[in-house]
């Protein structure tokens, strides 16, 4: 499958990685082409790794990866072009992370809206997934933890795309929880916050989340 992902950060080329190891074809979309550690990425990516504008990232995707900062998030999307969306499984993996100078980050979006939402409504003919988002980078891709495989929590409006992104996500080698609706970012984005505290508070980036069943 040909994946567009829009964001050359630690989580787009990490998301990369694990789409192309995976054995999908990659276009990671960015405003700074040249910049040195997404052109080590796509050397070391192989020939599945490519690198473009945000439009051409989307329009080369069957599946959209959203992977921006959150407060570059919107303007991103309008440079990419919300009809290269169309009809498309997009995957959310922002979080609306406010940073502060020594203080974990805030959220400037929540409770009545989410990030997840805005995102949806800006791409009003694609199937928005939130995903990949309550755990670091490092982890994204066949996390290995004592414990088993951690749980990793999804929300959309769309039962098939939901369905699509669960097979990425056993591919990348986690358990999925589908929580609802898009509006379940509401809950999810807030994880984030408490995954960072957490791990303030073990002193180990380290860590990722399972739900108990009994």
């Amino acid at each position: 499958m040909k994946v567009g992902i829009l964001g050359s950060g630690d989580v787009g080329r990490a998301l990369g990685t694990g789409f192309v190891s995976s054995g999908h074809e990659v276009r990671i979309g960015t405003r700074h082409p040249e910049e040195p550690k997404l052109v080590e990425w796509r050397n070391s990516a192989g020939p599945k790794a490519s690198i473009g504008t945000f439009s051409d990232a989307a329009s080369f995707g069957e599946l959209d990866v959203v992977a921006t900062l959150g407060s570059a998030t919107l303007d991103a999307l309008r440079l990419a072009g919300p009809e290269h969306f169309k009809g498309k499984v997009v995957i959310d993996a922002t979080n609306p992370l406010e940073m502060s100078p020594n203080a974990p980050p805030q959220l400037f979006v929540g409770q009545t809206d989410s990030m997840g939402e805005r995102v949806q409504k800006a791409l009003p003919g694609a199937r928005v997934v939130k995903a990949f988002n309550i755990v670091g980078n490092a982890h994204f891709y066949r996390p290995n933890f004592p414990g088993g495989p951690p749980d990793m929590l999804i929300a959309g409006d769309d039962p098939a795309a939901k369905k699509t992104v669960e097979g990425i996500l056993k591919q990348f080698g986690w358990s999925v929880i589908d929580i609802g609706g898009i509006d379940g970012a509401r809950a999810l984005e807030p994880i984030c916050l408490a995954w960072v505290r957490s791990a303030m508070g073990l002193g180990t980036w380290d860590i990722a989340f399972k739900v108990l069943r009994k």
